[in-house]
């Protein structure tokens, strides 16, 4: 049991030692405030973060229309983000651990926010396109940013519930989105501007709030947080310094991290993944109409249904990885049923075979996300978890860009999204691959 300053009886070595029940209590206790301070306010900002990057889905319903964009000229803009994203992800990255996670995250908000109103004055593919980049090189950064900034305040076997109590916003921002896009659509006209136009404003709005929130509401870490008290943080600090590693680097082998092959197999998981995941977002509100024949109301509340089940299932299977101490399964599990409902989805037309097979894809989805992003944390500390979450998302996230630019490609080829669906089932069954590797490589380690 490790020793404290706030223990209330010696040992016999005249060392002082907390009970364990008063150890537990003041755990939760610090664990309790880091929850209810902390989560909230990232969840909000990376569901806002999310509605900005994707919000041009709802906005295709009009704005391809208005603006001639075919599904080859949407898909290539939106993949054209997560170009300057992964190309800044990790500079980004270290700069926070340099300016702090506090200021560093409140510069992200602002300058994502500002460009996201900014998108509304495009007007010609190169016009999107630089709108595109332009947004991405502001948000690179944000989310590993965010992994390791909880890495600071919650212990491993706290960080798939904290991760997907943060992530919760993924699913709910979609939610969200599907509620009010409708009605933003419908201001078509307001003001001289198309419903296309008031949607990429108000979406953008809240980010540049957000920034000033972040700023004023976040410490940089638990040893700087009024809120905690000194026996909390140094519980913290403890139970961090003392987490078993599985063949972690020490924070200073930067280089290390980048030569560690669970790095790379979590990087090709995770590029994987997300060109199956962004090639759905970006095209769910369009396949959507197209097979109910619904409006932009309708169609939101059909993407804000399946968001609600989307959120269950992050919130269930985070909490069961946490609670059984398994990932492997966890991740394989949801993996095999994503491939089944892109295969499903585009073997037919029908409504009521593909939307069940949309909400099953989009559970699956979002029950990766916490326990994947337990996996670093085991083998990466300081400045090499910094840069290695960074190298693994920067890797990923240009799965967003292969994804939606297929997916346009393929409908602009077939008229329909079918084919493109049964495509995105193969990276898929790839992350299944991938995660066997990672999982037995992993064992090798732990025997060696």
């Amino acid at each position: 049991m490790p020793t404290t300053r706030f223990a209330r009886k010696p040992d016999r070595s005249g060392l002082a030692v907390v009970p364990p029940r008063s150890e537990r209590a003041i755990g939760r206790s610090a664990l309790r405030k880091a929850s209810l301070r902390l989560l909230p306010l990232i969840g909000l900002g990376y569901g806002i973060a999310f509605m900005d990057r994707v919000n041009i889905s709802f906005a295709a319903l009009q704005m391809n229309r208005d603006l001639h964009f075919s599904a080859t000229v949407f898909g290539l803009g939106a993949g054209l983000f997560f170009l300057s994203y992964a190309a800044l992800e990790i500079p980004s990255n270290l700069l926070l651990v340099r300016f702090g996670a506090r200021r560093w995250l409140a510069r992200i908000m602002l300058t994502w926010g500002l460009i996201s109103m900014a998108m509304m004055l495009v007007r010609t593919p190169a016009e999107f396109y630089a709108g595109r980049l332009a947004l991405g090189a502001a948000e690179a950064g944000f989310f590993p940013g965010v992994i390791f900034y909880l890495m600071q305040w919650f212990p491993a076997g706290e960080r798939s519930r904290a991760v997907s109590r943060f992530y919760i916003s993924f699913p709910l921002s979609t939610v969200v989105m599907g509620a009010i896009a409708g009605w933003l659509l419908h201001l078509n006209g307001t003001l001289h501007l198309a419903g296309w136009q008031w949607l990429l404003l108000a979406e953008g709005l809240p980010a540049v709030a957000m920034s000033a929130v972040f700023l004023l509401g976040s410490p940089d870490g638990p040893a700087r947080a009024e809120w905690l008290t000194e026996p909390e943080r140094e519980w913290i600090a403890g139970r961090l310094a003392n987490e078993p590693r599985r063949g972690a680097h020490s924070e200073h082998e930067l280089g290390r991290a980048f030569r560690d092959p669970r790095v790379w197999l979590l990087g090709g998981f995770n590029f994987f993944l997300l060109i199956a995941a962004y090639g759905y977002t970006f095209s769910a509100p369009q396949l959507v109409r197209q097979v109910t024949r619904l409006g932009a109301t309708g169609t939101g509340m059909v993407i804000a249904g399946i968001g609600i089940l989307g959120t269950l299932s992050m919130l269930l299977n985070g909490w069961h990885s946490d609670k059984t101490g398994d990932r492997r399964w966890h991740l394989v599990l949801p993996i095999l049923l994503i491939a089944a409902g892109y295969l499903a989805a585009g073997s037919s037309t029908r409504p009521e075979m593909v939307l069940p097979a949309l909400a099953v894809i989009f559970c699956g989805l979002t029950a990766v996300l916490a326990p994947f992003w337990t996996y670093p944390p085991e083998f990466l500390r300081g400045r090499s978890a910094a840069a290695g979450i960074a190298a693994i998302n920067t890797i990923g996230i240009l799965g967003g860009f292969v994804g939606p630019y297929v997916m346009g490609v393929l409908t602009d080829w077939t008229g329909g999204f079918q084919r493109g669906l049964l495509v995105l089932a193969a990276p898929v069954l790839l992350c299944a691959l991938l995660m066997e590797i990672m999982h037995r490589y992993s064992q090798r380690r732990l025997i060696a």
